[in-house]
């Protein structure tokens, strides 16, 4: 596989290249490495590409999951707790999630535990690989990299999406990184307020 453009939003890209160019090297070196040819065995039961062989999402998820594995990159995920009153999110989001949960029960509201797990984290860097529905992507970008940062948990956040031009030999519904992209710059220069990094590959 090959990157073939990335965008770096509120300078995510600058970040690792200045303070860890060795994590930016890793995930290079992992994409390039995969076997693009490996991975086309899926055959299409959808009526336009009936019997057409398309790259497999679990295939290509699975050889990144082993690469990245390889550099110590390792899932994790961040708890906090949650309840129907917005001015009390507002006033306990930052907090962690003990405090958070003494903070509603104190205002007396019932607390509900919840998390975010990204695939991958190292070195206060996140990485999603995402290969499904379109809807994942807008929750990755807005949910899990943010549910991250806002935690301290990360500085960066990384989103690996295939090109229009892998998509287009995929199963339909999947979402592709120059339309990914227009969403992102749609919402504003600010929007979301997490340093992140896309990232379009191809065979």
């Amino acid at each position: 596989m090959r990157i073939v453009m990335y965008h770096s939003h509120l300078n995510g890209l600058e970040h690792l290249i200045v303070h860890k160019p060795h994590l930016w090297q890793e995930i290079k070196k992992v994409i390039t490495e995969i076997d693009a040819e490996a991975c086309k065995t899926k055959e299409s039961k959808e009526k336009l590409t009936l019997g057409k062989q398309l790259y497999s999402p679990i295939q290509l998820n699975k050889r990144m999951n082993e690469g990245l594995s390889k550099f110590d990159w390792h899932p994790s995920r961040t708890s906090y707790w949650v309840t129907g009153d917005a001015q009390l999110i507002r006033k306990t989001m930052h907090l962690n999630a003990e405090q958070q949960k003494t903070e509603i029960e104190a205002a007396g509201n019932k607390p509900i535990f919840s998390y975010n797990q990204t695939d991958f984290v190292k070195e206060r860097t996140a990485v999603e690989v995402q290969f499904g529905k379109y809807s994942f992507v807008a929750y990755d970008l807005f949910v899990k990299h943010m549910a991250f940062f806002v935690g301290d948990i990360i500085d960066v956040g990384i989103e690996i999406l295939p090109m229009k031009e892998l998509q287009q030999q995929m199963s339909s519904g999947v979402a592709y990184y120059e339309g990914e992209l227009y969403n992102l710059i749609r919402q504003g220069r600010a929007i979301p307020a997490v340093p992140l990094v896309l990232v379009g590959i191809a065979p």
